[in-house]
């Protein structure tokens, strides 16, 4: 990671030392913030500060996740805006520049914005991204979302019970079955009314593992809606879930029961033209 990151940019200078971090000491560096790198499968991360006279200086951060789906979902966990064109995905905003490529999840960080810095931080980005060899592919179930109505930059890629609660809370008991050894996707979808309705697609080992977790799930969130079915909860909004082979399919906080119905056999249309 060292190679990938120039040593001097517009004026900036890279300061000695570099700082580089594992799984067990991420958190003296992140304190707070290492969680979420955790509930993927984080490798390291290396750390370069720079300095120019007159100007704050800017920090790299480059994270190797250990796989392209990891790199793409830790970008995923707080995505909030347009791709800035660095990198497979990007997004800036405030100084900060995020994005991933192959592996490794990149954060370029401006202590202040200023035109200059900026430049700076946009300069640094093409450079990493240039250096990184090759590219990764997004996650297979990612894919599986269907486009109409998607709003793309709440796309969020996780495996665990606390990142799902992290985007959208939904019970204390992991009533999901959620583990290092599932994939899962949500994402919001604008309904009736300019509503959005939440979609979950989780992927687990096997499908009888699906199918265990869905009659888990059912049982304690919706106990009151049929196999496959739908369910009105406390709110007035409808909830429902299905199972395909390997995948659980959920939707939640949709304006009406068609609207949830819908959703859930778009996504089944969209789930079957895949390997699942």
């Amino acid at each position: 990671m060292q190679r990938l990151v120039p040593n001097e940019v517009q004026g900036w200078k890279a300061e000695a030392p570099d700082r580089a971090f594992d799984r067990k000491t991420v958190f003296d560096y992140l304190d707070g913030g290492a969680e979420a790198y955790l509930t993927y499968d984080f490798r390291r991360l290396f750390s370069r500060r720079f300095t120019k006279p007159g100007d704050e200086a800017i920090i790299v951060d480059i994270f190797d996740m250990g796989s392209s789906n990891d790199a793409f979902g830790v970008f995923s966990f707080e995505r909030d805006s347009q791709d800035v064109g660095i990198g497979q995905d990007s997004e800036y905003a405030a100084g900060l520049l995020r994005f991933w490529k192959s592996r490794y999840f990149v954060a370029i960080t401006a202590e202040r914005e200023t035109p200059a810095s900026k430049n700076a931080v946009m300069a640094i980005g093409k450079a990493v991204a240039a250096a990184v060899r090759g590219a990764g592919t997004r996650p297979e179930i990612v894919g599986m979302l269907p486009s109409k109505g998607l709003a793309a930059t709440s796309v969020r890629y996780f495996h665990t019970h606390s990142a799902l609660n992290y985007h959208y809370f939904l019970a204390h008991e992991n009533i999901l079955n959620l583990s290092e050894r599932t994939e899962a996707v949500l994402a919001r979808y604008l309904a009736a009314g300019g509503k959005k309705s939440v979609l979950l697609l989780v992927r687990y080992p096997t499908a009888s593992s699906a199918a265990s977790a869905q009659r888990k799930f059912a049982g304690a969130y919706m106990p009151e809606a049929r196999k496959a079915g739908v369910a009105r909860m406390e709110n007035g909004t409808w909830s429902g879930a299905a199972v395909e082979g390997r995948l659980l399919m959920a939707v939640f906080e949709s304006p009406r029961a068609n609207a949830a119905r819908s959703l859930l056999a778009d996504l089944k249309t969209q789930v079957r033209r895949k390997p699942k």
